[in-house]
């Protein structure tokens, strides 16, 4: 039997205002670096495509590194087609300055106003592009209204999985997280190490890949 082909995001993404100064957020990667090492370590070929990690890029996965979502954007694109599951975990900064200036910003003493234009929406983007065999699952951190939140994420975008963290998750060795399941209700896993909840969501793929090629039952008699 082939093995599971599985593309993984990880880390944030760098939106430059200048060539030095840039947005993005807390996100180390380690939770896209642990599902990947976890998902070598099931048997399935992974291609981890990532910004810049805090952490070190695992050992035996294709690695594709990116920088802004743009960039993150057009490599998801291009290799998705060629692989059977999604794992969305890259924290994709939501904002990007509309212009980006050629040279440093000088300080000066009043204020500063930026323009900022919204970024790609990778994950709604590559689950629209997906075929009926491909398996999507994204990540959500959120610290209001956090289930109902994650749910309107997971039918919006049409996922069949989305795994929800808080923000007590951002640079934690142990956390806790929930995963709600495309027609399987919410699933709670107690806190754990980021490998351990990793493993979780490699099975859950194994699971929805399994129900995904499962022939579908004769209603004809």
């Amino acid at each position: 039997m082939r093995a599971v082909r599985l593309l993984v995001t990880a880390g944030p993404t760098r939106e430059y205002i200048d060539p030095v100064r840039y947005l993005s957020n807390d996100s180390s990667g380690q939770m896209g670096v642990c599902i990947a090492e976890a998902a070598r370590g099931r048997g399935m070929r992974v291609t981890l495509v990532h910004g810049p990690l805090a952490v070190a890029q695992p050992a035996g996965v294709r690695a594709v590194e990116v920088v802004s979502a743009a960039e993150m954007l057009a490599a998801c694109e291009e290799l998705w087609p060629r692989h059977d599951a999604l794992v969305m975990a890259a924290a994709v900064a939501d904002y990007a300055p509309a212009r980006r200036a050629k040279c440093k910003r000088k300080k000066y003493a009043g204020e500063l106003v930026l323009r900022l234009r919204p970024t790609p929406d990778i994950l709604a983007r590559l689950a629209a592009a997906r075929r009926a065999d491909q398996v999507v699952v994204g990540f959500a951190l959120e610290d209001r209204a956090a289930r109902a939140r994650a749910a309107r994420k997971l039918e919006s975008k049409k996922l069949d999985a989305i795994v929800l963290n808080t923000l007590a998750a951002i640079g934690a060795e142990r956390s806790a997280i929930e995963i709600l399941i495309r027609d399987g209700g919410w699933r709670v896993l107690p806190r754990a190490t980021k490998k351990r909840q990793a493993e979780e969501v490699v099975r859950l793929v194994e699971l929805l890949r399994g129900e995904r090629r499962a022939p579908s039952k004769d209603r004809s008699g």
